[in-house]
């Protein structure tokens, strides 16, 4: 499993493309030749990349689903949506769709935020929203989520 970590800011340029910092682009230097998967988020105003074998471990949850249950089709057709393979092209820039940019309302102030396995790409703005909007309950979610976890069992919800 991936772990990455760090929040990084970046400028969008008028077609859309985002140089990574080093930092970022460092961490995934391991998963530069078999690309990314770009998508909207399910929860929040912002796009979410997905390292491909991230994503193949994803898919084959989400294949298990049987097509035949209304529900599970209407979730799959909302949640492969506008998803699009990228990658970084030779001057280390992330070129961000233009449909995936009206969602996530990507202008010109870029955050990448990790989220564990896959990076959150966000409007600088939203993200700061976002995170300021979230500080009061964060306490009360930390214990929810995480409160039970002891060394023999997970006890996330």
């Amino acid at each position: 499993m991936i772990n990455l970590i760090g929040t990084y800011e970046a400028k969008a340029d008028a077609k859309g493309r985002i140089v990574l910092s080093a930092a970022l682009k460092k961490q995934l230097l391991p998963m530069l030749q078999d690309g990314f998967v770009l998508k909207r988020s399910v929860f929040q105003p912002c796009l979410e990349l997905y390292p491909m074998s991230e994503w193949n471990v994803l898919m084959a949850q989400v294949n298990k689903l049987n097509r035949f249950v209304k529900k599970n089709n209407d979730f799959i057709r909302r949640f492969t949506a506008g998803v699009k393979i990228v990658e970084l092209d030779a001057s280390g820039r992330l070129l961000i769709p233009k449909d995936l940019q009206m969602f996530a309302e990507i202008d010109k102030n870029v955050v990448f935020s990790s989220a564990v396995n896959i990076i959150e790409i966000w409007d600088k703005d939203k993200y700061e929203k976002a995170i300021d909007d979230s500080t009061d309950e964060f306490g009360s979610l930390a214990e929810e989520v995480m409160g039970n976890v002891t060394g023999d069992q997970d006890g996330i919800s």
